[in-house]
């Protein structure tokens, strides 16, 4: 298999930065908003945005939760294998909140349409954001489009894009494995 490297640590940190920025001037200074990370590999993009912003805008108060999608999934039954859930933690009510809804990689946007009727149990918000760090564009199977991103990058059904963090696999990178 091949493997084609597009975001490297450095230039990673960049990416997070100007996306933090980005969030900041949309949302001042945060008290109407709040940030979920869609488990399972949305929670460590986000907590990673969750601490460069408090980094980069001392003071703020953003509260953060993760939030699984599993059984608002359209895939759901049609599992072979029983599908164990990640844990939502969500302590605080999105009721009329500004929502940053945070995932690694939008690919046909299924995901992202989970992530709405889930979040709902929390409370109605009074908006959804969606920031992105990759965006796959060109297979979407919903009309679904990220309102931050990182990168975008044009793949086909035969490629995978991994997302590895340091948390999770000992070092930042983004790259697109090709079959």
């Amino acid at each position: 298999m091949n493997s084609l490297v597009v975001l490297e640590e450095e230039k990673l940190g960049f990416v997070l930065k100007r996306i933090c920025a980005q969030l900041a001037e949309h949302h001042g200074d945060f008290s109407n908003s709040v940030l979920l990370g869609i488990q399972p590999r949305g929670v460590v993009f986000a907590r990673r945005l969750h601490e460069t912003l408090q980094q980069m805008y001392p003071g703020i108060h953003l509260p953060y939760g993760d939030l699984d999608v599993t059984f608002f999934r359209d895939d759901y039954r049609k599992q072979k294998m029983p599908i164990l859930p990640n844990a939502t933690r969500i302590d605080f009510i999105i009721e009329n909140k500004a929502v940053i809804l945070a995932d690694d990689v939008l690919y046909t946007g299924r995901t992202v349409r989970s992530a709405l009727d889930a979040m709902l149990a929390f409370g109605r918000p009074e908006k959804v954001e969606l920031v992105i760090l990759v965006d796959r564009s060109r297979m979407r199977d919903l009309p679904i489009q990220a309102d931050y991103r990182g990168i975008k990058v044009d793949t086909h059904s035969g490629e995978r894009v991994i997302v590895s963090w340091k948390e999770t696999k000992g070092a930042d990178a983004v790259w697109i494995e090709k079959s």
